[in-house]
């Protein structure tokens, strides 16, 4: 029989992580894993894991116990600030698969849109985060909540132009990916 770690909670999980930002479309496909390769995000995933004995941070389950798939996933926290342009890596943090994917949630949508996820696993995903956002207290906004305050930030000239938006780790900064909204929105019509 395998033997796991302890499932000892030694630590307070964190809800409102749950809550963290959408990455802003013009800095889709440049994240920390990518600019400072695998061995640098493999280490940062075993620390982070390590940090809360291997407990997703947001609901608190041990990886041994949570829904659908019994291990953990690496997630990015950042600072964003819309009106500079620049996106701040400040930790990698550990949560369950649907956790991660309740965070990711436009990509979660374009899953079931493309027929790569089922309404059933889908339909659970959003009833897990939202379970544990409700028994914190706390509400997630709605997709249009969410694309108001954006257009929001756009009209009021508080979200930088695409060509000045930055992943900023550990002091360096890092262009975008995409060079427009128009090769990002090309990029994502062919499904890459």
């Amino acid at each position: 029989m395998k033997k796991y770690p302890s499932v000892e909670l030694n630590f307070v999980p964190n809800p409102s992580i749950l809550l963290h930002p959408q990455i802003p479309k013009p800095m889709h496909g440049v994240a920390p894993r990518v600019v400072l390769g695998t061995n640098w995000w493999n280490r940062e995933r075993l620390l982070c894991y390590k940090s809360t004995n291997f407990h997703c941070e947001a609901c608190g389950v041990h990886k041994t116990l949570a829904k659908y798939k019994q291990w953990l996933e690496g997630h990015e926290v950042y600072e964003i600030d819309y009106a500079k342009g620049t996106m701040k890596f400040l930790r990698a943090t550990p949560l369950c698969h649907y956790c991660h994917n309740y965070i990711h949630v436009g990509r979660l949508q374009w899953l079931l849109e493309t027929g790569k996820l089922n309404q059933y696993k889908f339909a659970q995903i959003i009833q897990h985060g939202d379970a544990v956002l409700s028994q914190a207290g706390l509400v997630r906004k709605s997709k249009l909540e969410v694309e108001e305050w954006e257009r929001e930030l756009v009209r009021s000239g508080k979200f930088a132009p695409w060509e000045k938006w930055r992943l900023v780790v550990g002091g360096q900064k890092y262009p975008p990916k995409f060079k427009s909204y128009e090769e990002w929105l090309g990029q994502n019509d062919a499904g890459s």
